[in-house]
């Protein structure tokens, strides 16, 4: 009788363990449905964000950040053995602010913004859904998450900036002779130009990312892992501005530019790779990821809720949607009487040696053409931004960038490597020129909510260099965008005044 009692007890099933998992099981579906509620609801964000992953070096380490979330996730899974869901209705009302912050940057047309709303509100979800306990455990790995954004590329003219006064600097200090016209730089070993991919924001981004990576695995006092994110911001930029001086340096000492230059991109990383190595073994000596097992366990043990397996957490994963929802629904409404831009064809002012044939205007160096965008006064600026970028075509950070201004008109020209023809673009807004920052933005951004006579224009040259051309295409360029002070700027700022 005494084994047989003994048996049952052997068999029988713990008790706690299962309520434990029952108590997990209704708000880890609220949590499952309400992520795939907000992917629905923030699809454009998602597939923007996988787009550039995609497109651009300096984000193509975001294919990592959710594999790294949840092995930080899944290595702090002894924090949760202590703690059961409490999911809360509550918690789930700061998306209402939420949507608010999405609404904001949607009529601003940033984005960046809507992308990191997004985090935000995943966030929210896990705090209605399981409970600001357990979110708190995890709030690391949740923090990790900020990575999914691609975030930074305001940045690359600051930064291209920065590199170009180094290397300024250097030349200086070595007293090597050298002339710099913008973003390129000439020495007599030949010509360098600073681009995109020069700027560095790769590194900084990639840099970002394992800082933080760094900081939450091998760090526990928020004084240190702050000392790591400031040395993985300010150490990048400025090895990026040692390694772009080096390349130059190199060049005069070959003599030849084009050698120096070659395979500089995946030269840079492996300088990279060692500057992070040198950061990684400096911050050994100070770890702190050698703890006692279980201590932050025990120290979260007196919060332990008690077992609740109620569907709150799936009422709390709806609500967080639904609030979120308020966002995209008013900006689908504001949207919803805006006309498609119309495409207006012009002509372009006549440009030293250059001849007018039709539309087009014919120089020794090749042919220009032009044409004007009218958005609709309601229009979002990302309506704009999105149509500036397609016009710039651009895909590439090793692209030939500069910027032309003149009075009435701020230019920006691309041209992509390996393709022959260049692209300028400039804005106006209300009779003046507009550029891609905060300021036009808001301002379209009230024009859009209050109904606003300005009509945003974009202005688009094309230029197509011709087969045996003297002049650098880049230079040819310049003296037809600075031609247009009188023709084409006029037109479009009369026509961004609306009625």
């Amino acid at each position: 009788m005494a084994g047989l009692r003994m048996n049952m007890m052997l068999r029988a099933p713990n008790r706690p363990a299962v309520a434990a998992q029952g108590a997990w099981t209704l708000p880890l579906a609220g949590l499952a449905l309400g992520l795939l509620a907000l992917g629905l609801l923030f699809q454009t964000e998602v597939t923007a964000a996988i787009a550039t992953w995609e497109r651009s070096a300096a984000y193509t380490h975001c294919w990592l950040v959710l594999p790294i979330a949840a092995w930080l996730a899944w290595s702090r899974r002894e924090r949760l053995a202590t703690l059961r869901p409490r999911p809360s209705l509550l918690l789930a009302l700061p998306a209402i602010g939420g949507a608010l912050a999405w609404l904001v940057a949607e009529r601003l047309g940033i984005m960046e913004g809507r992308q990191l709303v997004l985090i935000g509100l995943v966030w929210v979800l896990v705090l209605a859904t399981l409970g600001w306990r357990i979110a708190l455990a995890m709030a690391g790995p949740l923090a990790y998450l900020v990575f999914l954004v691609p975030f930074g590329e305001f940045l690359t003219p600051m930064l291209q900036d920065l590199t170009l006064r180094m290397i300024e600097l250097g030349l200086r200090i070595t007293g090597i002779p050298h002339y710099i016209d913008g973003l390129i730089i000439e020495i007599p070993s030949g010509t360098f130009l600073v681009a995109e991919a020069c700027a560095g924001l790769r590194f900084l981004i990639a840099a970002l990312a394992f800082g933080a990576l760094y900081a939450l695995v091998m760090f526990r006092s928020p004084g240190r892992r702050a000392i790591v994110m400031v040395l993985a911001l300010v150490v990048p930029v400025l090895a990026n501005g040692l390694r772009a001086l080096g390349i130059v340096l190199y060049g005069h000492y070959l003599g030849s530019a084009e050698a120096a230059a070659a395979d500089h991109l995946v030269y840079g990383w492996g300088f990279f790779s060692l500057v992070l190595l040198l950061l990684v073994l400096a911050g050994l000596p100070f770890r702190e990821d050698a703890g006692e097992p279980g201590r932050e366990a025990d120290a979260l043990a007196p919060l332990r809720p008690a077992p609740r397996a109620t569907g709150r957490g799936v009422v709390a994963a709806v609500l967080v949607a639904g609030l979120a929802g308020i966002g995209p629904l008013a900006a689908a409404q504001l949207d919803s009487a805006v006309t498609a831009p119309r495409i207006i064809p012009t002509t372009l002012g006549a440009a030293e040696g250059c001849v007018a044939e039709g539309l087009a205007l014919r120089c020794a160096e090749g042919t220009a053409t032009a044409r004007l965008v009218l958005f609709d006064p309601a229009a979002n600026w990302a309506a704009i931004a999105a149509a500036r970028r397609a016009a710039l075509d651009a895909v590439d950070d090793a692209a030939l960038a500069f910027n032309v201004n003149a009075p009435g008109m701020a230019w920006q020209a691309r041209q992509e490597p390996g393709r022959p023809a260049l692209t300028a673009v400039a804005a106006w807004r209300d009779g003046e020129p507009a550029g891609d920052g905060l300021r036009s933005r808001l301002a379209q951004a009230l024009s859009s909510l209050r109904g606003g006579g300005a009509a945003p224009v974009l202005a688009v040259v094309e230029f197509l260099p011709a087969a045996e051309a003297g002049t650098p295409p880049s230079q040819a360029l310049r003296r037809v965008l600075a031609a247009q002070a009188e023709g084409l700027a006029m037109e479009a700022a009369g026509l961004s005044k609306g009625r």
